[in-house]
């Protein structure tokens, strides 16, 4: 296992001798983000006779996340519980490392895979490197280049990139920035997002039910981050509450369950007419409801790649984001928290059918929804049972080690 990207082991590149019995891959997951994430990797191991897929909760989402398991298609064998309400990051933190070291010892996992960038998958990296189990990174190579923007998620995913083996990148620019920082190639596969995978499987094999009500212009809302929070947040919500003042657009906005979230936005939009303030929607419903929507406006990582997956003009609620890959396509627009840039920036939106159209057809540069099966497909092939014909390169230039380029 490489301890470092910069200073890879000498066996970093040797394949694991394959066990005698399926691989014990354990998932980590504490958010309902990394659930919808690593369902498509839960299946594909579920359905493979080479993996013993084992998930295990954190339950940093713990009511978001139980709207989720059952999409895993394999059942928790452990749920931590470590939340507590308004705790420190450091508090967190410690928890997390103590608990799911505990469970490491318990199960003997061949392999740990975490997604993304929370607390969660940062302790379940960290844990993983201290009981000296490899770690493959799923959605590796996120970077905004600010290291407290977003907090503390920049951080968290440049960690990981230190502790990880696999780097399982979602677009070409994710994996060379990850060669950039002197990860070897032969660790990187470009491989699309599986976010990608999941949302296609959801909308083929499920139905959900959209939030909206009304024949307005439809708008869907998400604000959670917390360098939005506080009076940033109550500024965007008045903004917000302002937009809805027009008359012509049903603003349906699921409300995170985040007290600092709902105490910002509750006073301005809780009882606007044109607000439609609702819990958090079960992935089949928000899944929905994103497919009914005409403007997504947002603060979330996942529904900028899920936006242009369907077609779905996204106004991103930040100063930075490290998926510049659907600005550059033209399929999302980077607007910041500015009340006035919020407005103007709907406005021409959805005063300007030229310029929406445009913004819609954009297409979606994060995956063809095969990334699931590159990432099984090279887990099995390093660890000594490789699955014939398994998640291909995709038409389209190679990225590195071969593998599928996600960008437009």
């Amino acid at each position: 296992m490489s301890l470092s990207g910069n200073a890879p082991s000498p066996a970093a590149h040797r394949p694991i001798a394959g066990p005698p019995r399926p691989v014990r891959a354990m998932l980590v997951l504490g958010t309902r983000p990394e659930a919808i994430k690593l369902a498509p990797v839960a299946r594909a191991m579920s359905a493979s006779p080479l993996f013993q897929p084992l998930v295990v909760t954190t339950g940093q989402h713990r009511e978001m996340l139980q709207q989720m398991l059952g999409m895993l298609g394999v059942g928790v064998r452990t749920d931590l519980a470590v939340m507590r309400e308004r705790q420190r990051l450091s508090e967190l933190t410690a928890r997390l490392v103590d608990g799911l070291g505990t469970v490491l010892r318990t199960e003997r996992p061949d392999l740990v895979v975490v997604q993304g960038d929370t607390t969660t998958a940062l302790c379940g990296a960290l844990a993983a490197f201290y009981e000296r189990v490899p770690v493959a990174h799923v959605e590796a190579g996120l970077r905004t280049g600010v290291i407290d923007n977003p907090f503390p998620e920049e951080l968290n995913r440049s960690l990981i990139g230190r502790v990880a083996r696999w780097h399982f990148a979602p677009t070409r620019r994710a994996s060379e920035r990850l060669l950039a920082e002197g990860v070897a190639a032969a660790q990187v596969l470009t491989t699309g997002n599986t976010v990608v995978d999941n949302l296609l499987w959801v909308l083929a094999e499920s139905s959900g039910t959209s939030a909206f009500r009304t024949d307005h212009r439809r708008v869907l809302l998400t604000l959670h981050r917390r360098e939005n929070q506080g009076e940033r947040m109550r500024a965007m919500g008045a903004a917000l509450r302002e937009l809805a003042d027009r008359g012509d657009v049903e603003i349906v906005l699921p409300l995170h369950r985040s007290p600092a979230v709902r105490e910002a936005l509750l006073p301005e939009l809780g009882d606007h007419p044109g607000v439609r303030v609702v819990d958090p929607l079960g992935y089949l419903d928000f899944a929905a409801t994103l497919a009914a929507c005409d403007l997504v406006l947002t603060d979330s990582g996942g529904i900028q790649e899920e936006a242009p997956s369907l077609g779905k003009p996204a106004l991103v609620l930040r100063t930075t984001t490290e998926r510049p890959e659907a600005v550059e396509a033209g399929a999302a627009e980077l607007i910041g928290t500015e009340p006035a840039a919020i407005l103007a920036a709907a406005g021409r939106l959805l005063d300007d059918p030229v310029r929406y159209e445009r913004m819609a057809g954009a297409g979606n540069p994060f995956g063809d929804g095969r990334a699931a099966e590159r990432i099984v497909a090279r887990l099995a092939e390093d660890l000594g049972a490789p699955l014939p014909h398994a998640g291909g390169p995709a038409p389209g230039p190679a990225g590195p080690s071969g593998s599928y380029d996600a960008v437009v």
